[in-house]
């Protein structure tokens, strides 16, 4: 089940790549922008958070918080940050459930993998409700990186 714009964002808390426990909540008041991407090391996973990456600043200036999110496990994860200087927490979503919530889920992935993070992206707003929703069919296409900035600097 996918979740829709105007309503409150599914809550969670996963560790980060630092094992460190980070809570949706944790950012009440603020916007936060969530990335959910398929596998740590793949290229166009790599593309979506460079992007990110380079983009940081625009989303730090305008008060937003950035978090990637995969089923990948938070060693991988870290060692993905640490690569490729992410300045945002990546969260491991191993158990699946965060993904799933928020309808970013593959039941089925390439070469056989089961339970995978869909390449998606959503802005929550101060109030922790979602104000943008994307969920990508293919696990080739990257999100609309504009459409993130307009609803993020409104």
């Amino acid at each position: 089940m996918a979740v829709a714009i105007g309503q409150k964002a599914p809550d969670f808390t996963l560790f980060s790549s630092d094992l460190k426990e980070v809570s949706l909540s944790d950012y009440a008041g603020k916007k936060v922008v969530i990335h959910f991407f398929p596998m740590a090391f793949t290229g166009v996973c790599t593309t979506q958070l460079c992007t990110m990456r380079d983009s940081f600043g625009y989303y730090e200036g305008l008060g937003a918080e950035v978090l990637g999110i995969s089923v990948d496990s938070p060693f991988t994860l870290a060692k993905f940050k640490e690569d490729n200087t992410y300045q945002f927490p990546l969260l491991s979503d191993f158990n699946k459930e965060v993904s799933q919530a928020y309808g970013a889920y593959y039941d089925e992935f390439v070469f056989n993998l089961k339970g995978v993070s869909r390449r998606a992206a959503f802005v929550v707003d101060e109030n922790q409700q979602l104000i943008y929703a994307e969920v990508l069919e293919s696990a080739g296409d990257l999100p609309d990186f504009d459409a993130i900035r307009t609803i993020v600097k409104q």
